[in-house]
């Protein structure tokens, strides 16, 4: 049997297929998140590695977990993880939507420069990439940067808990901005700026790549075989692209969850500028990723915060009958990443009147958040890349009217598939190639991953939606500064 395993941000997700690929079970536990400052997002590592011990073990109670010989990982990118030279964890863990960096941002985009850190990284500098919290460690909490072994990200704490393998890969690192993306490797100059050394850091890996076996006491605590092997892996987007089948270059996929993703494979390197982010993809090559912060998030906030309901299937109902309005919503709530860059972006919902009920409000966040990853989309053709279809996953695909939305604000084929699993799945399927029941990362999805629904953009609507963007992109302009 083979685990994959999706270290999220809520919680963490088990699922368990046998060799054909057949999920036997899943199980998922939750874990906290803490505030203590505006701006601040942190976790406890232990956490972490607690609550997969307790999934694990609920999947133990209905399954031989002895019979599980290869496991692997999708995890929560851009946390930093701190551990002392006896291997505790030195302070909570900063995570990706923490935003306490933008001076440490400034500085590396200002002085160090943005040229330079494109060269060195492929990438510049946001307030959730990995370096800023390394220096905003380093210039807040000397103690605690002094006192720092090993740095690494939060799937690699449970590899490195379940191997001693002190691991990662090239996905997750990719995301760190202290990481050459061109050449696989850790940027030298980089860690010049922020003070640390590549002894500090883990090894890098390819991520179907095996890192080693469960250690015995370790296997023996969790009803695991001491012969199950560890493949290492990647960050969630990239192993959430497998899951969808996104594989190939060209290939597109768009991810719904909490935050919004384009995934765009481009098969060799492509510099991406300041617009996108430019990564080593878990198939051995490369991808552009556009990322907008509240994407799901926005429906989360409008619909349990603001109306306190759940049922999005009533609120969603009929917003297709509706007509293409002037009622803009920016879904800036957390400021926003590509292809703005603006941490001090700010959800805007603007044009009301007083014909605008619950439902004009609701389609208008939709459409916002449409709008936001077809800014992605427009980057990318902007940048020479050419999209053309998508495949569509995350929470958000079980909406069909808001995945035609999407179709028709992006004018292009968007397709759902067969499994919305995402990145557990993207770990099973390197686990099953790893241990050779498919030649390679494309086989295994051909053979478990199909199209079950297609959504034709409506040219009348995209045209319309293309006048209606116009205005969203005049409403950021014209206010980005006065709401900074």
């Amino acid at each position: 049997m083979f685990l994959g395993v999706d270290l999220g941000t809520s919680s963490v997700k088990l699922l368990l297929a046998d060799g054909e690929g057949r999920i036997l079970g899943q199980r998922s536990t939750e874990y906290p998140i803490s505030y203590p400052y505006p701006h601040w997002s942190e976790q406890n590592p232990e956490d972490w590695w607690n609550g997969f011990c307790r999934a694990l073990a609920a999947l133990g109670a209905a399954h031989r977990l002895d019979r599980v010989t290869h496991m692997s990982f999708s995890g929560q990118m851009h946390g930093l993880v701190l551990l002392d030279e006896e291997d505790k964890v030195i302070r909570p863990a900063l995570l990706w939507n923490d935003g306490r960096t933008a001076d440490e941002c400034d500085y590396l985009n200002g002085e160090i420069g943005k040229e330079k850190l494109i060269a060195w990284t492929g990438n510049v500098a946001l307030a959730g990439f990995t370096a800023p919290k390394v220096l905003w460690v380093r210039r807040h909490e000397p103690e605690n940067f002094s006192r720092a072994a090993r740095l690494m990200l939060p799937k690699d704490y449970i590899a490195y808990r379940l191997t001693g393998a002190f691991a990662t890969d090239v996905s997750d690192a990719s995301g760190t901005l202290f990481f050459d993306v061109k050449n696989r490797r850790w940027s030298q100059p980089m860690l010049d700026v922020l003070g640390i050394r590549e002894d500090q850091l883990p090894k890098v890996y390819e991520s179907g790549d095996i890192i080693g076996s469960v250690r015995a006491e370790t296997a023996a605590a969790l009803g695991l075989s001491p012969d199950t092997r560890v493949v290492i892996g990647g960050g969630d987007q990239a192993m959430g692209a497998i899951g969808a089948g996104a594989v190939h270059a060209g290939a597109v996929s768009v991810n719904l969850g909490t935050s919004g993703v384009v995934f765009i494979n481009s098969g060799g390197y492509v510099e991406s500028g300041e617009a996108l982010h430019s990564f080593c993809n878990a198939c051995g090559a490369y991808h552009l990723m556009g990322v907008t912060l509240s994407c799901a998030g926005s429906t989360k906030w409008w619909a349990e915060d603001v109306l306190q309901t759940n049922d999005y299937a009533a609120l969603f109902q009929g917003l297709k009958e509706l007509p293409i309005d002037s009622l803009i919503y920016l879904p800036y709530l957390m400021g926003e990443r590509s292809p703005v860059n603006d941490p001090h972006a700010q959800g805007i919902l603007y044009g009301l009147n007083a014909a605008h009920d619950r439902k004009a409000v609701t389609k208008a966040i939709l459409e916002g958040v449409c709008f936001s990853l077809y800014d992605c989309v427009r980057a990318a053709r902007a940048g020479g890349t050419a999209i053309d279809a998508a495949r569509v996953i995350g929470g958000g695909s079980r909406s069909e009217d808001w995945v035609q939305m999407l179709a028709d604000v992006m004018g292009i084929p968007l397709s759902l598939i067969n499994t919305s699993e995402g990145g557990a799945l993207g770990a099973l399927l390197l686990c099953m190639v790893a241990a050779g029941n498919y030649k390679d990362i494309p086989a295994a999805c051909e053979a478990l991953i199909t199209v079950t629904h297609r959504f034709e953009p409506n040219a009348e609507k995209h045209e319309a939606y293309q006048k209606k963007f116009a205005l969203y992109k005049r409403v950021y302009e014209q206010n980005c500064d006065a709401i900074s």
